[in-house]
């Protein structure tokens, strides 16, 4: 049994998504400790590179989504803003997957219309 690119690449984004929102949190309070406390840059090191990946996995997840779910391209740009704010990630990933934007759906074929199910 194989799982189709399109599930493995929503369950993808849906797990960066959260990922993404709990590497702000580490490197939020890596900062802190940095600049406000002034006690140590260990976490800014650590969590700073992983923020990094998984950011970048997010924003490539996304992209992806946007042609294989052919997301209009307002979606596709919240998505793509939603990583550059402290946990919206989650809060669009939410708002997509409410609206259906990450429900697996088929790739209509090229100069057919789609029906609304009639």
């Amino acid at each position: 049994m194989t799982i189709p690119v399109r599930t493995l690449v929503i369950r993808a984004f849906r797990i960066l998504a959260v990922a993404e929102a709990f590497s702000w949190a580490a490197l939020l309070a890596g900062m802190y400790f940095k600049w406000i406390a002034k006690t140590t840059e260990l976490g800014v090191e650590i969590a700073g590179p992983i923020h990094g990946a998984l950011f970048v996995g997010y924003g490539i997840a996304a992209l992806a989504l946007w042609r294989l779910q052919r997301w209009p391209f307002v979606v596709a740009l919240f998505a793509g803003l939603s990583a550059v704010f402290p946990f919206a990630t989650i809060a669009f990933e939410r708002w997509a997957g409410r609206r259906g934007h990450l429900t697996p759906r088929t790739a209509v074929p090229a100069g057919t219309k789609e029906t609304a199910g009639v």
